[in-house]
């Protein structure tokens, strides 16, 4: 290893170490802004998941810890880390991460700016952390009876929200593109309360009863349920697939508006869902 690698990480373990003197849980990262260490289970031929209960290291954000001696640990076993990630929604401070980007052509601050009008609440003095593309890290703290969930883009255009099971890059991270720095006046701060206007807004809206004809019965409200839990970026594949099922077991018809609604509820537009549950008609020789 270079030098300069062994003194990025050695200021990297440092930063950690300040950063869990106050409570934050962190875990080595490479220059690539991911985990240092390697899942053990990579080369299992039918991997289950794994949240560190084997006992070795390598699970993300789920080794992350606030005790030096462990810190060290994860350290020594990643001697090419060259930075550090907190680990978001552990206590005492159940982080909540704003990641402003500059880099999708958007206006992240400016659209912040306008939820805050929109939403009456204002953004209190806390830690900003400044990424080397521009951007920033606002950290507040959450309740801890809230679980606040990772997105991208859904609060506004160019602001991820980092919750839990998600990380942030520490200050004085140094990665390919450049050094995490907190922003003058920030790095003594602790993470500020979230306004609870806020925190609405980052919470996913409570699902709606999506009534199942009964002639459906529980295998209809399970493939409800089944496109109801999708994520952005597998909803289509999910209505497809739910939709494919229902009409191969008789029950297409009856669950063409139930899944609709469902799809609605995780974002697709009717039109797109009524497209997707069309085209699994097809597929499987019915008529739309």
């Amino acid at each position: 290893m270079a030098t300069t690698d062994r003194q990025a990480t050695t200021l990297a373990l440092a930063h950690a170490l300040s950063a869990a003197e106050r409570g934050l849980a962190v875990i080595p990262l490479s220059r690539s802004k991911l985990p240092a260490l390697r899942s053990p289970h990579r080369d299992d031929p039918a991997p289950s998941p794994c949240h560190g209960a084997c006992g070795r290291l390598g699970h993300g954000v789920y080794d992350a810890s606030s005790d030096p001696d462990r810190i060290r640990e994860l350290f020594a076993a990643a001697p090419w880390a060259t930075g550090y990630g907190i680990a978001c929604g552990l206590p005492p401070h159940h982080l909540i991460g704003l990641d402003l980007d500059v880099k999708t052509g958007t206006d992240s601050s400016a659209a912040l700016r306008e939820l805050a009008l929109r939403h009456l609440f204002t953004i209190p003095p806390t830690v900003v952390v400044v990424t080397p593309s521009g951007g920033r890290h606002l950290w507040l703290s959450g309740p801890p009876e809230v679980v606040v969930p990772n997105s991208a883009g859904r609060l506004a255009p160019g602001i991820d929200i980092r919750g839990a099971g998600g990380y942030l890059v520490g200050p004085g991270s140094r990665t390919d593109q450049g050094v995490y720095a907190a922003a003058p006046g920030s790095a003594h701060l602790a993470p500020a309360p979230c306004p609870r206007s806020l925190l609405r807004l980052l919470l996913p809206p409570p699902r709606a009863h999506h009534p199942v004809p009964a002639s459906a019965g529980g295998h209809g409200q399970g493939l409800v349920q089944f496109v109801l839990a999708a994520h952005e970026g597998q909803r289509n594949t999910r209505l497809f697939w739910a939709a494919c099922r229902a009409y191969e077991d008789g029950i297409g018809p009856a669950l063409v508006t139930p899944l609709v609604e469902a799809a609605l509820h995780t974002g697709l537009s009717e039109r797109e869902a009524r497209t997707t549950i069309a085209s699994a008609a097809r597929m499987t020789g019915h008529r739309p």
